[in-house]
């Protein structure tokens, strides 16, 4: 028989319970919680369905503007509320990737957007455009000259002069320019020179005809779309400090005159500088209004937030991902990963008896750690989408955890061999089988990280996966595995139990110190 532990003993006794009992209760604990918060793993496009689209720059750009070009389209998926959704670069094209999108064309219309905003003054009105007839008796059409004017003449100029006083202020009346009917709608937009574009509401609202910019929507801080009781759907503008002080400029050189807003070729808004003021008044904030509807509105307050793009795009390819293909891969995915988890499982049980059920109570807990973690993580933006890849990573960090608990029972072989008992065993086993262990995580673990900053798409997902389990086995080890084992060591029956005893996995006689 064994002597009575020393209290030192029984102290120690306890800490490796408490220390099995801490990790169970932290593990199936969390595990209960995110079931019951309803909490899953953020699947990518490979798993969840969606799409992924490719674009090409239409001119050559520069690595910053492609950098730049990836922050800002970031933005704009994060915006939207999209979880999930990946931007990055191949070469010199874009890739973005969105999962759980069944409606990909409205994303797109959103993301891809160039959104160039420029303030121009308008010149004058013009109706829509009518080709011009045939002259009677002519063979060919009479077609408007190719240059557009640059002064409407009068009445129609919107300057000044020709602005009438209401008794709700400054007011134009909104005739416009007959001979810009034959003039079709400029189709290269281009910010140093006039152009004729239509507005927001359509054709039967006419058409403007424009100066060169004179801003961009660099000034802009923040925009938010809002109901108003009078306009409807506005969109409220904050500018950055130069931005305020070059908007005041302009608007003070066009004091009672029209400013076209312009996006992506189209004005959105050409409101009279401060119609209801006799003098000019400092700006401190700009509104957009014009018939916006709701979507028209919070669709131009995100591509306002998130800045212009720096380079055109144009797109490549437009991939999309059934919900039940990516149903399949998942199952696929899973099914390989718990064929290989049974046979490892098996193996080790035969192999080690006794200790073969560490393993097997050991990725139990590891699973519900793991679980609860990338469910939790996909709640932020700190992780990348669940796809196939990060499966991958997951089926591969099982091979090198089950190689930590075998380094452990082989130290025990040597140890148990050398003439020790197996409670003298477990815990010098532990000690030089635990070095062993450190270093071969943080080799796997410096590879992850490595592999996660160079990489690009899936291979992130596979690099943060494994990095994350390499973790996890550290944890596993030192606070579940050693404690575990040890205890089990040293108790006499569970050491000398036929058949599945811990000696007859190590393959050595039990023994007991006197």
């Amino acid at each position: 028989m064994s002597p009575p532990p020393s209290r030192a003993q029984a102290r120690r006794q306890r800490s490796l319970l408490l220390s099995v009992i801490a990790v169970l209760v932290i593990a199936f604990g969390s595990l209960a919680a995110t079931l019951a918060g309803g909490w899953k793993p953020l699947l990518g496009l490979d798993l969840a369905g969606g799409f992924s689209v490719v674009y090409q720059p239409v001119q050559k750009a520069s690595a910053s503007d492609l950098s730049e070009t990836v922050n800002i389209l970031t933005n704009r998926v994060d915006g939207l509320g999209v979880s999930g959704a990946t931007v990055g670069t191949q070469g010199n094209e874009i890739v973005v990737a969105v999962p759980g999108v069944k409606d990909p064309q409205q994303v797109l219309k959103t993301i891809g957007q160039v959104a160039q905003l420029y303030f121009r003054p308008v010149l004058c009105y013009a109706p829509p455009y009518s080709p011009p007839a045939k002259a009677k008796g002519a063979t060919t059409t009479t077609t408007a000259p190719a240059a557009l004017p640059t002064n409407c003449g009068s009445p129609y100029q919107l300057v000044t002069a020709n602005a009438k006083s209401t008794s709700t202020g400054v007011e134009y009346s909104g005739q416009p320019t007959p001979t810009l009917a034959h003039y079709p709608t400029t189709k290269v937009d281009n910010p140093t020179a006039t152009v004729l574009l239509p507005g927001i509401t359509g054709p039967s609202a006419g058409r403007y005809l424009l100066g060169p910019k004179e801003l961009t929507g660099h000034i802009v801080s923040k925009a938010v779309a809002e109901q108003s009781t009078t306009l409807g759907w506005v969109v409220d503008m904050s500018l950055t400090s130069q931005g305020l002080s070059q908007w005041n400029t302009m608007a003070k050189q066009y004091f009672h005159e029209v400013i076209g807003i312009e996006l992506d070729g189209v004005v959105q808004s050409a409101p009279i500088t401060e119609p209801g003021t006799s003098t000019f008044k400092t700006f401190t904030s700009v509104q957009i209004s014009g018939h916006l509807t709701q979507q028209d509105a919070q669709n131009l307050a995100l591509a306002l937030n998130y800045g212009s793009l720096p380079i055109r795009l144009k797109e490549l390819t437009l991939q999309t991902v059934s919900p039940t293909l990516g149903s399949s891969s998942l199952k696929a995915g899973l099914g390989a990963g718990i064929a290989g988890l049974i046979l490892v499982l098996l193996y080790t049980v035969l192999y080690y008896r006794l200790l073969g059920i560490v393993v097997l109570s050991g990725l139990a807990v590891t699973a519900a750690l793991l679980w609860s973690l990338i469910s939790s993580l996909g709640h932020t933006t700190l992780a990348p989408s669940f796809d196939l890849a990060g499966v991958t990573g997951i089926i591969v960090s099982i091979g090198i955890t089950v190689d930590s608990y075998i380094v452990y029972f082989e130290r025990l072989k040597d140890e148990t061999r050398s003439g020790r008992t197996v409670r003298t065993s477990v815990d010098r086993g532990f000690k030089s089988a635990w070095r062993t262990v450190l270093a071969a995580d943080l080799v796997s673990f410096a590879a992850a990280v490595v592999l996660y900053l160079v990489a690009v798409g899936e291979v992130k997902g596979f690099a943060f996966f494994l990095g994350l389990s390499t973790l996890m086995d550290v944890f596993m080890t030192y606070f579940f595995t050693r404690p575990m084992v040890i205890l089990l060591g040293r108790n006499e029956r569970l050491a000398q139990a036929k058949g599945i005893g811990i000696a007859r996995g190590l393959a050595v006689d039990s023994g007991v110190d006197g």
